[in-house]
C-alpha cells in the first residue's frame, strides 16, 4: 500500500440502523435477494433498514465510487473496488463472483470481421477518460475506456495479436453528469451512451467493445452485429474485465463492529443464489429491471446456465483472475498504486455465512 493515503471514515461503534448496498446492472445474488424481499425481512427483525445507493440522494450515491460508507456492501465492478483500495481506502474483499455477461466486439454487417484475428489492422474505438463527480476517480471511473481496452486485449491475445496490430481511435466517453450510479448515461435519443455505437455505425471506427443486456438491445437499433463473441473464447483469462470476476467488498469497520449483520446479509445472498438455480424464468424477470434490458436481450446476454453459479467464493482461480484485472488497471494507468490482493481478502464473513445458511436449512 502507498505511504500516503486518503483519510478513511471514522470507526462506527454505535448500533447499526441501516445496511446499505450497491450493485451494478448485472445478475447478482445481492440484487435477487433484495428484489425477493429477503434482505428487508432478515434485517427487519432487528429494526434495521436496508437501502440501496441506486435510490439514494447524490451525496450518498458517490459512495458507489469511493466506498467511504461504513455499512456498505458493494457487489460491483472491479475497477472502482480496486481503485478505492489502491487509493488507501480501508476496504476488504469478502467474495468474488464470475458471471458471463455477453462481452462482445460489435461491427457493421459488411465489415468482414467474423473472428478475433480479423481485427488486425482495424480501427478500434477507445472511449476517452470520462468525467467523475469525484475528481480523483476520473481515471478509475472511466468504465467504458477500461472495459473496452481490456476486452480488446482479450480478443487480440486469443488471436496471437497485440495492441501494436490495431489502430485505436479515441471517441467520446459516454459518461457525463447524467450518468447513474452503477449504470450508464443516456443520450438525447434515449439510448444508453456508455458504448460508442454511433462511431461504428457511422464508419468512424471498425469495431467497438460492449457488454451486457442493454447493449444487445442498442446494437440492434444501430444495425450492428457481433464480430467477436468473447463469451465463446475457450479460457476465462481472455474474458477478465471489470465484471469478471466481480468483487464483493465492505469497509473494515463493518467487519470489525457489525460482523453478525454482515454475515446475515451474505447468507441471504447465498440463499438467493440457491433459489436462482431452480428458477431461471424468475431470475430473468428480475434481471429485466436490474439490467434495464428487454426480455429478449436478457435471454441473449445471459446464457449457458449462468443462473446456476451466482454464489460468491474466494477460490484461488478467481483471486488469480482478479489479480490479472488489477495488474491491467495498474499498468494502463487506471489506478495509481499497486497492492497485494491476498492482504485485501478476509474470508471469515463468507465462511460464517455458509455456516449460518446450513444451520437455517437444518431447522
Amino acid at each position: 500500500m502507498p505511504d500516503t493515503v486518503i483519510a478513511t471514515v471514522p470507526e462506527a461503534r454505535q448500533a447499526l440502523d441501516t445496511v446499505w448496498f450497491t450493485r451494478c446492472p448485472v445478475p447478482t445474488a445481492t440484487g435477487l435477494a433484495y428484489k425477493l424481499g429477503w434482505l428487508n425481512e432478515a434485517f427487519a427483525r432487528d429494526g434495521i433498514k436496508v437501502e440501496t445507493l441506486q435510490d439514494a440522494p447524490r451525496e450518498l450515491s458517490r459512495h458507489h465510487y469511493d466506498h467511504r460508507l461504513p455499512s456498505l456492501v458493494r457487489e460491483g465492478g472491479a475497477m472502482l473496488a480496486i481503485g478505492a483500495r489502491s487509493q488507501g481506502e480501508a476496504t476488504r474483499l469478502v467474495g468474488l463472483t464470475w458471471i458471463e455477461e455477453r462481452q462482445s466486439i460489435l461491427v457493421r454487417p459488411d465489415s468482414g470481421i467474423t473472428r478475433a484475428k480479423d481485427l488486425k489492422g482495424k480501427r478500434l474505438a477507445l472511449p476517452a477518460f470520462g468525467e467523475s463527480q469525484i475528481a480523483s476517480h476520473s481515471r478509475g471511473s472511466s468504465i467504458s475506456r477500461g472495459m473496452s481496452l481490456h476486452g480488446y486485449k482479450g480478443a487480440l491475445s486469443y488471436a496471437g495479436l497485440t495492441f501494436d496490430d490495431v489502430h485505436f481511435v479515441e471517441v467520446g466517453s459516454g459518461r457525463g453528469a447524467n450518468t447513474t450510479v452503477g449504470g450508464a448515461a443516456r443520450s438525447d435519443s434515449g439510448l444508453r451512451s456508455l458504448w460508442p455505437f454511433q462511431a461504428v455505425a457511422d464508419g468512424v471506427v471498425d469495431a467497438i467493445y460492449v457488454k451486457g443486456a442493454s447493449a444487445v438491445d442498442d446494437a440492434r437499433k444501430f444495425g450492428l452485429v457481433v464480430g467477436v463473441d468473447l463469451d465463446l473464447l475457450p479460457e476465462k483469462r481472455f474474458r477478465v474485465n471489470n465484471g469478471t470476476p466481480r468483487p464483493i467488498t465492505v469497509h473494515e469497520s463493518f467487519i470489525e463492529h457489525h460482523f453478525d449483520h454482515l454475515v446475515t446479509f451474505l447468507a441471504e445472498t447465498l440463499r438467493a443464489a440457491d433459489w436462482a438455480r431452480d428458477n431461471l424464468e424468475g431470475v430473468r424477470k428480475i434481471l429485466q429491471s436490474e439490467t434495464r434490458g428487454s426480455e429478449e436481450a436478457v435471454s441473449d446476454a445471459y446464457r449457458n446456465g449462468f443462473h446456476e453459479s451466482l454464489h460468491p467464493d474466494l477460490s484461488a482461480e478467481r483471486l488469480a483472475l482478479l489479480e490479472q484485472e488489477k495488474k491491467f488497471l495498474w499498468l494502463h494507468g487506471f489506478i495509481d498504486h499497486d497492492f497485494d490482493i491476498g492482504s485485501w481478502v478476509d474470508p471469515r464473513p463468507l465462511e460464517a455465512a455458509w455456516k449460518l445458511l446450513a444451520r437455517q436449512g437444518a431447522r
